[in-house]
């Protein structure tokens, strides 16, 4: 992946930085780091997760919010310069994202976790959503993280037990098990073809 800038940015400048385009960033080691739009199948499936995680959260009466690609987490890489990933689809209180309108929307490194992450794969965020984002995700705490990838065709859902990631791969019409969501009805292939029928 490319690095936009070589020039470290501070937390504070980084939430502050505007270059006059659309783009969004994340922050690794203080290094602005361009967040791809992906391919539109890409966009297809966070919108099916967001979407169906959301109508779960209603069905269930979970005072829960789904909310893609707009907070940002502080992660924990043990440098001296931040760093800040803005995960595809995040699940989170209704009460914390509700604190988040009147401020950046970002959680720090001392509140409360998000429940779930979900991050979809591109042919650029591969080895960062499986090694750098899976460790930084289970150092905050976070009770579940799914990495849903098109291109090796399989969900993986990761769930945090005593500090770690245990993982579960699913593939093809297995249904998905996800701890935060025991009612789910769905299958890996149902998320992975999600926008092929519409031309996504």
């Amino acid at each position: 992946m490319i690095i936009a800038t070589q020039q470290r940015l501070t937390l504070a400048e980084y939430l502050n930085h505007d270059d006059g385009t659309d783009n969004r960033y994340e922050l690794v080691d203080g290094a602005l780091v361009p967040v791809s739009l992906g391919k539109g199948r890409h966009g297809s499936i966070i919108l099916f997760i967001r979407d169906t995680l959301k109508d779960i959260a209603q069905e269930t009466n979970q005072p829960w919010s789904v909310i893609p690609g707009l907070v940002g987490i502080r992660s924990p890489r043990g440098t001296r310069w931040d760093t800040v990933r803005i995960p595809d689809v995040t699940l989170l209180s209704t009460e914390q994202w509700d604190a988040l309108k009147g401020r950046e929307a970002l959680l720090e490194i001392n509140e409360a976790p998000p429940r779930l992450v979900v991050e979809v794969i591109s042919e650029s965020t591969a080895r960062v959503d499986y090694r750098s984002k899976r460790s930084e995700y289970a150092v905050l705490d976070i009770p579940e993280y799914w990495i849903v990838d098109p291109i090796a065709n399989q969900v993986m859902i990761l769930t945090l037990d005593d500090g770690a990631y245990e993982e579960a791969i699913f593939r093809g019409n297995e249904p998905l098990i996800s701890p935060t969501f025991p009612t789910l009805d769905l299958t890996a292939a149902q998320v992975l073809s999600a926008g092929q029928s519409a031309g996504g």
